[in-house]
């Protein structure tokens, strides 16, 4: 009886594994032992194999890098602010304005919110996971709150861009946290430097822009403010949440609503204010050049509840002339009995 050593027993096992595997690169004689050239060249196969196998390896954990030099978990992270809804920021003269599609998850559930004031001079707008940009945006607020408390002044933008950035980046190291996967447009006005728009992303990347589009389809919103940012600068307020209605329209799989479109404001004599309902129906309406749905529905609306009334005054009104006539013919035939009595 033969005793087989280790190198026999692992060139034994390799020759059943890939004997009995259909991804088996190579065929092998059918004899249990193998020389020490022919283990290394079976080692070498596995190794190969496991190559094909595990390619994508590196994109199960945030802090390893793959042989590229990427970290696919951000690049992940980056892909889910892309399938977000679009956003779009610009700054002109002494204004910076923001614009977001809002989403509704069905027919009958509310429209998301994708804008948010963080202090009287300053807001975001988001694509990518809502939930993540609630965490930040309190994280925001936070900060400029602490900023106010100590400096009795507003918080320059730049600098809680900074702050952000650096949180993100951080959650790009730490193996038991996962990249943020939302971005942001920041805008603010600062009384020494005036309007600023920036975008922040997953990877902790921050940039300043003069116009700028993030989230789905958003290279239409793009193409357009790189056309007509020239004109930016003689346009008036209005003008310019026009300029950003339409961006977001070519960005937009619907017809723009007063309820699926939000714009914001902030400038030198304005807060941060977020324009949505009403206020936004008549920059809409000029923009599609037609009446908002809103408004259809609410003439269909109000259209089906007239004739709902007439029907219903028709219905009463049927109802009380026979009721009256009931009463006229049991008042005669009583008339009539008493005759036939007398």
């Amino acid at each position: 009886m033969r005793i087989l050593s280790a190198a026999d027993f692992l060139g034994l096992l390799a020759h059943s594994f890939l004997s009995d595997s259909i991804l088996s690169p190579v065929s092998f004689p059918p004899h249990p032992i193998y020389p020490l050239s022919s283990l290394l060249f079976v080692a070498l196969s596995l190794l190969s194999l496991a190559f094909v196998m595990f390619r994508n390896q590196y994109d199960t954990d945030i802090t390893t890098f793959s042989p590229a030099g990427r970290l696919h978990q951000v690049e992940y992270a980056s892909e889910a602010v892309k399938q977000g809804a679009c956003a779009v920021g610009l700054v002109s003269g002494p204004y910076a304005l923001l614009g977001s599609i809002k989403r509704q998850s069905s027919e009958m559930a509310s429209y998301q919110q994708k804008i948010f004031k963080i202090d009287s001079h300053m807001g975001i707008a988001t694509s990518g996971l809502i939930s993540d940009a609630r965490v930040l945006t309190q994280y925001m607020r936070n900060e400029c709150l602490n900023h106010r408390y100590v400096y009795s002044s507003p918080m320059p933008t730049e600098r809680l861009v900074v702050k952000v950035s650096d949180k993100s980046q951080r959650f790009t190291q730490v193996a038991d946290k996962r990249p943020y996967g939302v971005g942001l447009l920041v805008v603010g006005y600062d009384p020494q430097t005036g309007p600023h728009l920036f975008q922040t992303e997953p990877s902790g990347v921050y940039f300043e822009w003069k116009a700028q589009a993030i989230g789905a389809r958003s290279q239409s919103a793009k193409t357009y403010l790189e056309k007509t940012y020239d004109s930016f600068a003689g346009a008036s307020l209005d003008d310019l949440i026009k300029h950003v209605l339409t961006a977001l329209k070519g960005s937009s799989q619907k017809k723009l609503t007063s309820r699926n479109v939000s714009v914001a404001i902030v400038g030198v004599d304005k807060e941060f204010h977020i324009l949505e309902g009403e206020s936004i129906k008549s920059y809409v309406n000029a923009v599609t050049n037609e009446d908002d749905e809103d408004e259809d529905e609410e003439k269909k609306a109000a259209e089906a509840e007239a004739a709902r009334a007439e029907r219903e005054e028709e219905e009463k009104k049927r109802t009380e002339d026979e009721e009256e006539a009931k009463a006229e013919e049991l008042a005669q035939q009583e008339q009539t009995q008493q005759e036939m009595q007398e």
